[in-house]
């Protein structure tokens, strides 16, 4: 049996950590600008506009946050590497995720979006290294399943996995457009939030 959507709800949107509400288990999505986070978060919880999906990279600048009806909250953090925005929005960014990752005390666990049908950029292979340096816990997360060849699938995991330094098993492979995976993601961020 198929597990329910995630029902979640738009809490509010910030800058800064200190400017977030007091919450319950926390889990956080984070990758380049273009990975799909939002389009993501919206295949979780089987809503069209629930996070704003754009063509253009970089339409999430503010810490988005949800709310889960079990609780817990979802978070959505801006993308990194390129992105249509200005300059002074992009130069907080590194500061505006970094706190977050740093100092969110309700946070369980961080997923970590690669984009599937290219593998790990540098800035990708840079932020799994920070995290692992500040003992953040993640999940690696392979976006745009669906737009790898299934003769070219065995390859792409493998070359995937090694270019993140995990195991095969280790990372979760989704299409938000065909729902491959989603469902096992789904029932990781209930985990999470169960505490």
């Amino acid at each position: 049996m198929a597990s329910p959507p995630l029902r979640l709800q738009f809490l509010r949107s910030a800058t800064r950590v200190r400017d977030l509400d007091e919450a319950g288990p926390e889990v956080a999505f984070v990758g380049r600008s273009n990975v799909g986070k939002s389009s993501l978060i919206n295949a979780l919880a089987r809503q069209r506009q629930l996070a704003r999906v754009s063509n253009t990279p970089g339409r999430t600048q503010l810490i988005n946050v949800f709310g889960h009806a079990d609780g817990g909250t979802v978070v959505d953090l801006p993308g990194y590497g390129y992105a249509k925005v200005p300059d002074r929005v992009r130069r907080d960014w590194p500061e505006m995720i970094e706190g977050y990752l740093l100092d969110r005390e309700p946070l369980v666990m961080v997923f970590v979006l690669v984009d599937g049908a290219i593998g790990p950029t540098p800035l990708d292979v840079q932020m799994l290294e920070w995290l692992r340096e500040n003992e953040v816990p993640h999940t690696v997360v392979a976006t745009k399943s669906d737009k790898v060849k299934s003769s070219k699938r065995p390859g792409r995991r493998r070359d995937l996995a090694e270019g993140c330094q995990l195991e095969q098993g280790d990372i979760v492979w989704v299409s938000s457009t065909k729902g491959d995976g989603v469902e096992r993601l789904r029932d990781l961020v209930r985990l999470h939030l169960s505490g």
